[in-house]
């Protein structure tokens, strides 16, 4: 496990993400016909500007085809889910709910005041 976890930590550090910047980072893996992907782009920026703690990274999935096969990316959206050591907390494929991308951020963020 702690190899795969490093060669995961490794893939998404070339993609630009850093989760010990925050206590929950969202990685999203998108491709630009899907339009799961924009609503679900639209609503985790919604909640970064009401949630401190929450880090959003976008990847375009069809230029950074060696990472979509590297982390296994079937299905766009994709939502990779970590936590400030960069441990996987959840993992989602297809278009989540609105209410189920809430309650993770509510469930490992605070509140922006």
């Amino acid at each position: 496990m702690p190899a795969e976890h490093d060669r995961t930590l490794d893939v998404l550090a070339g993609l630009g993400v850093r989760p010990a910047e925050a206590d929950l980072t969202a990685v999203q893996f998108s491709t630009a016909f899907c339009g799961p992907c924009r609503a679900t782009r639209a609503r985790l920026q919604q909640l970064q500007r009401t949630r401190t703690g929450l880090a959003y990274v976008h990847v375009d999935a069809e230029s950074h085809l060696d990472a979509v096969r590297a982390l296994d990316v079937r299905v766009t959206p994709t939502l990779l889910w970590l936590d400030r050591s960069g441990a996987v907390v959840a993992r989602s494929s297809g278009a989540p709910r609105p209410a189920e991308l809430t309650a993770l951020v509510e469930a490992h963020t605070a509140v922006r005041v």
